[in-house]
């Protein structure tokens, strides 16, 4: 199905390129700027710029492009695609800055990003600019104070973690099963984010480990999404019109996603009609009773969360334990850290203090970022401060996969594993102190006015997994001598064919 998709795209594509190339002819004439900067940028042609290297390469388009940046002097090249739309990509992090942070105004999601992504996720806070965006950050924000992170961990994680995921892992390993620990760990991330932002469990993790019609609804609507920014949106958008291939799946799996969403809704709404006064905190409740009753728009706001909760932890997650089995030392020092307390949950305190896995997390995002790069239109003509230039209605997009592979960015030893490139040694007590990072030079959760507003949220959930299940158990990749994981992505990352691993107890 998915041959006789691209199949169907490619020749609608080629039908409209006659007449596109007359026009072309009529109104412009283009040169191509694929100057001789690196001899890995693309040849652009007439009409349809650098498609055929776009299609050639849209199964690793993250490495692909990852390649070509760290290829070039100032880290930025321009990807042209067909009818002369331009994309720039840059690894340099005085780029990145300009574009979160000092010219900020001028780079936007966008009207092209907003109509891609808006069947699926409408005006939720990651696709939206302006007072839509304002409002949805503004009444998020309560979510993310002390209390609310401390009640997250003690109640919510550990409750998930020592009812439903301790157990599981149990099980496999007295039963020596195979486990896909990336839907393991999606389904603990769902019923994370469920339970916090709506006041819902849902029980994905329950130990039957029920069929996820949800999740695979969910899957299918951000891939299908993503691919629609391979093709120019004209094709994307016959397709649609006309019901065919990918657009009549999205359809559906975005109609699944809605109704889930919307149930959601309507159930936490009636819970709010018969309370005299609001005794929840959940991010839901806080939407609903700021007077926000439009049931469409509270619905694009909880499929914008239940994204953000699921899927960029859950895959922070998964790579770490894979990098973790490949790099015993550093697993030895998070176990020194965490130590042996088969018996007792780490607190709160205590996960807020663990250093050293703090930055074996980072690191690993280093290497695999969970949003591995983010676009943003220019509203106006601008230049960045390598000298690039940028066209009004160009796409100027950050590359945070590439950033954490850059040696003029890491030094020569970016390709080691090496958590101690985060921490320094406090002189007086020999205790671990981490040392972050400017956040344009790791914008792994983004920075500036939209920094991720989760990002201590997301660290205490992922400490205290890591803390639970390494202190009983060793996670065992089961692969292929030689054989590695194939990153993949589309809005967010993913281990391609999930994560099959046994579980062992630790003695």
């Amino acid at each position: 199905m998915a041959l006789i998709d691209v199949q169907l795209s490619n020749s609608l594509l080629f039908c409209l390129v006659p007449f596109l190339f007359i026009l072309f002819i009529i109104f412009k004439k283009t040169k191509t700027n694929t100057t001789l900067l690196s001899s890995k940028i693309p040849k652009s042609y007439p009409v349809i710029g650098s498609y055929f290297s776009i299609l050639a390469n849209q199964e690793k388009r993250i490495q692909w492009i990852s390649d070509i940046i760290l290829s070039t002097p100032k880290l930025t090249f321009t990807l042209i695609r067909p009818l002369n739309f331009h994309t720039i990509f840059t690894a340099n992090p005085s780029n990145v800055q300009h574009m979160l942070k000092t010219n900020f105004q001028v780079y936007q999601k966008g009207q092209k990003s907003n109509t891609t992504l808006s069947d699926f996720l409408s005006n939720g806070i990651f696709n939206v600019d302006g007072d839509i965006w304002k409002f949805q950050r503004q009444v998020a924000s309560h979510e993310f104070n002390t209390r609310s992170l401390r009640k997250f961990v003690e109640t919510v994680v550990d409750t998930e973690l020592s009812e439903r995921l301790i157990p599981i892992l149990a099980n496999a390993a007295a039963e020596k099963k195979v486990l896909d620990l990336q839907d393991i760990l999606q389904r603990f991330a769902f019923d994370n984010i469920c339970k916090i932002a709506f006041g819902y469990d849902p029980g994905y993790l329950l130990p039957t480990l029920p069929e996820a019609e949800f999740a695979v609804a969910f899957e299918d609507s951000i891939r299908l999404s993503t691919q629609r920014f391979i093709y120019p949106s004209l094709i994307w958008k016959i397709k649609r019109a006309l019901n065919l291939g990918s657009e009549k799946k999205l359809r559906v799996a975005v109609q699944q996603v809605r109704e889930f969403a919307k149930n959601i809704v309507r159930e936490k709404q009636k819970e709010l009609n018969e309370k005299s006064s609001l005794d929840s905190a959940d991010l839901l409740s806080r939407f609903l009773s700021t007077g926000h009753s439009d049931e469409d728009f509270v619905t694009d706001i909880v499929i914008s969360f239940i994204l953000a909760g699921r899927d960029t932890t859950s895959a922070a997650l998964t790579w770490f334990f894979y990098l973790i089995s490949k790099n015993p030392k550093v697993e030895s020092q998070i176990l020194e850290e965490i130590g042996q307390k088969a018996e007792s949950l780490v607190l709160y305190d205590e996960v807020k203090n663990m250093m050293y896995t703090h930055a074996s997390l980072c690191e690993s995002m280093r290497f695999y970022p969970p949003v591995p790069m983010d676009s943003k239109e220019a509203v106006k003509d601008d230049v960045l401060p390598d000298g690039t230039f940028v066209k009004k209605g160009a796409r100027v997009t950050y590359h945070p996969y590439a950033m954490g592979r850059s040696k003029e960015i890491w030094g020569e030893n970016w390709a080691e594993f090496k958590p101690e490139r985060w921490l320094n040694k406090d002189e007086v007590t020999g205790n671990w102190m981490f040392v972050g990072k400017d956040a344009y030079t790791y914008p792994v959760f983004q920075a500036g006015p939209r920094i991720c507003l989760g990002k201590e949220m997301a660290f205490l959930q992922m400490k205290r997994v890591v803390a639970g299940v390494l202190q009983r158990f060793k996670v065992v990749p089961v692969a292929e001598k030689g054989v590695e994981p194939v990153f993949i992505s589309y809005l967010t990352a993913k281990m391609k064919g999930g994560f099959p691993v046994t579980i062992e107890e630790m003695m």
